[in-house]
């Protein structure tokens, strides 16, 4: 099974990422996922399904103990591995 996460973290800063945000895009970056695209007000990451669980799982813990009070994000299956 193949997903898609798309995430955000809070509470926003304009001026400057925050560190729940940094965090956040670290764990996801460094997952062994097929695809990450970062932006400024949400990001997203697919691949299959032990990868990305398992960095949602590293990426809502982190976020947290780096003081995000909101974690939004949306988990879709978009197919089947070798698909």
């Amino acid at each position: 099974m193949r997903l898609r996460v798309e995430f955000t973290t809070e509470p926003f800063d304009l001026d400057e990422a925050p560190p729940h945000a940094l965090v956040a895009r670290e764990v996801i970056e460094a997952a062994e996922l097929d695809s990450v695209d970062v932006g400024p007000f949400g990001n997203t990451a697919e691949g299959g399904a032990d990868p990305v669980l398992t960095a949602v799982d590293a990426l809502l813990r982190k976020a947290l103990d780096a003081g995000a009070t909101r974690v939004t994000l949306q988990l879709n299956v978009i197919g089947e591995e070798g698909r």
